[in-house]
Order: C-alpha cells, then sequence, then structure tokens
C-alpha cells in the first residue's frame, strides 16, 4: 500500500511517539490528520515544537479518544489510522487503573468500530513489549505468552486482543505494532532515559532511580516511526502482530552509567525506594525477535543505542527543550 494517495490519521499525534510518527509522514509527503487531546489552552502537546510551515500542512484535530463520537468524526475520510493514543505511565496504572481500562482499552474498541463503519483500508494498533512481562525465553517472538505484570500491561493485552477479535470476526484490516522499549526526543520523564539525562543536565551529583538490573531492548524513536510506517505499506502484516525490535538488550544501569559518563561521571547512582516497582511486577528482562518485521518488510534499526544516547543528549542540551522538564521530581 502506498500512503502518499491516503489520508491518514494518527490518534495520539501530541505525544512522543505519534508527533515524531507525524513529522516522517509529512516529510515523506503524506496527507495526515492529527487527533489531539482536548484542552482548554489549545495545546497540542509536541506538535506545537515542530516549524510552522510544517504545522500549516497538518489538519488538527482536538478531542478525546474516550469518545466515540469525537473518534468516529475525526477517522471521516481516513483511509489509514495509526492508533497511538493511550495512557502509558506503569507507576500511575497502579493508582488509576480504571483510567487505563476507558483509555486503552475502550479508546482502542472506538477506533476499532468506527474504523469498521467507515471501511478503512488500515488500522494499525500501537502494543507495546510490556504485554511479553519477564522473558520466559528469548529472543521474545511473537508467539510468546503474554503476562499482564501492571493494570498498563493488562490493558494493552486486552487492547491487542479486540484488535485481533475485529480482524477475525470482522475482517478489519489490523495490523498490531509491538515497539519495544522506545526512548528519544521529547519522551516523558516518566521514562527512565530523560529520567537520567535530566537529573545530571539540571545539576544533580546524585542520581536518583530505582531497580538497574532489568534489561531493556531499546529502540530509537526515528526507528520505531519508521517500522510503523513499513508496516503499513506492507500488505502481508495485516492481521498478524509484530514486534519492533533491535534485538539487543541493556541494562538499566548500563545505560545508566553510559550517560554518566557522557554527562557529568563524577555523580553516583542513589536507589530511590518510590520508583521501584512491585517485586512481581517489574518486568525483569526484554529481548526482543525482530525476524518477522525484517522477513516482512524492508525495515532494519539504523541507531545503535551510543548513537541514539547521544541524539537524545543534544536534544536535551537545549535550553528550550530542558526547560519543559521537572527533574526534581519523580515523574511516575
Amino acid at each position: 500500500m502506498l500512503l502518499t494517495n491516503k489520508k491518514i490519521l494518527v490518534t495520539g499525534a501530541d505525544g512522543f511517539i505519534g508527533s515524531h510518527l507525524v513529522e516522517m509522514l509529512l516529510a515523506q509527503g503524506c496527507d495526515v490528520r492529527a487527533f489531539v487531546y482536548y484542552n482548554s489552552f489549545n495545546s497540542w502537546g509536541w506538535l506545537d515544537s515542530l516549524a510552522p510551515e510544517v504545522l500549516r500542512n497538518l489538519d488538527v484535530v482536538s478531542g478525546d479518544i474516550r469518545d466515540p463520537n469525537g473518534v468516529e468524526a475525526a477517522m471521516q475520510d481516513c483511509a489509514v489510522v495509526f492508533h497511538l493514543a493511550a495512557l502509558i505511565a506503569i507507576p500511575f496504572s497502579y493508582n488509576s487503573p480504571d483510567s487505563y481500562v476507558d483509555t486503552n482499552i475502550k479508546g482502542t474498541l472506538n477506533v476499532l468500530q468506527a474504523a469498521r463503519k467507515i471501511g478503512c483500508e488500515r488500522v494499525l494498533i500501537t502494543s507495546t513489549s510490556e504485554v511479553y512481562g519477564t522473558a520466559q525465553y528469548t529472543p521474545i517472538d511473537e508467539k510468546h505468552p503474554f503476562q499482564g505484570q501492571s493494570p498498563y500491561s493488562a490493558t494493552k493485552i486486552g487492547a491487542d486482543r479486540l484488535a485481533e477479535a475485529f480482524y477475525r470476526s470482522f475482517s478489519t484490516p489490523v495490523v498490531i505494532v509491538r515497539p519495544f522499549n522506545t526512548y528519544g526526543p521529547r519522551q516523558s520523564a516518566r521514562a527512565v532515559i530523560p529520567t537520567i539525562i535530566t537529573q545530571l543536565l539540571l545539576g544533580a551529583t546524585q542520581l536518583q532511580l530505582g531497580s538497574l538490573t532489568p534489561t531493556r531492548d531499546f529502540n530509537y524513536v526515528a526507528d520505531t516511526v519508521s517500522g510503523f510506517i513499513s508496516l503499513a505499506q506492507t500488505d502481508a502484516a495485516v492481521g498478524k502482530e509484530i514486534n519492533i525490535a533491535t534485538g539487543q538488550e541493556h541494562s538499566i544501569g548500563d545505560v545508566a552509567r553510559f550517560l554518566l559518563q557522557q554527562i557529568n561521571p563524577q555523580a553516583t547512582i542513589l536507589t530511590d525506594e518510590q520508583r521501584l516497582r512491585p517485586e512481581a511486577s517489574e518486568v525483569m528482562r526484554l529481548l526482543g525477535d525482530n525476524t518477522l518485521i525484517t522477513t516482512l518488510t524492508d525495515w532494519r534499526p539504523k541507531y545503535n543505542l551510543e548513537a541514539g544516547l547521544s541524539a537524545t543528549i543534544a536534544w536535551f542540551r537545549q535550553t528550550e527543550n530542558l526547560a519543559r522538564y521537572k527533574a526534581w521530581l519523580y515523574n511516575c
């Protein structure tokens, strides 16, 4: 499927990955509509950081993914939908699981119902490697069992299974896209890499972190969004759930020590008890198998961890970007 001749909707376009996806689609000449979360400040989230000449080519619709009428209205005339709108912070899901059900499960249902009614040609549902829980074997392929180790991951499992049901029941042309741990410019400080970088750049000499032993398969954001686009263009991806992974794993401790060396080698690492997840909830190991995506598409990760982290540090060093973050607070 060629995307340049299609009207494309991106939900969650105001967020971290969504804003990068919108930017890349526009750069490729696509006709993009951005669905952003309504607020009285008329803020478009991270889209506001794009150049004015870029924004002028963007159709922005404000709404709420939990509202079926607003979702259907935003999807009118759209052949392709990238559904990224979600609540994603794991610690906050311990406190407010109802909101995760409403946003992640019911919000996905709204997208699927509208896609079925409108007759969309392709619907990409954003999953997460968290649905796998701690690896029972590695590398983790798409046949790995699901484990709901947090309310967040449980709601994403539910959303994925709804997408599967719509494909099997109604032939809705769904692709379940499962990125492993994405990082890069614009990421919220509820994630570990921005947490480390912002603390260090704002002068912390004692880095406050949770557990250092879990491992993750880190994807630089440009690689993640190019993976989304490659899967949208691939007819053979329809009906499948597909990892976007590098096939490399790094511990949180190793990443922290690399960032220390790049920013402030004299700083030390301290364990902050409030940043530790409940023992049975912590996902200890994630290492993805990318065989399926590299077989179906020409996608390959272009950034190794060192290059991606260096690009991320450079973005955060810009004063206007760092000023958006409250590194002295724990952002759950």
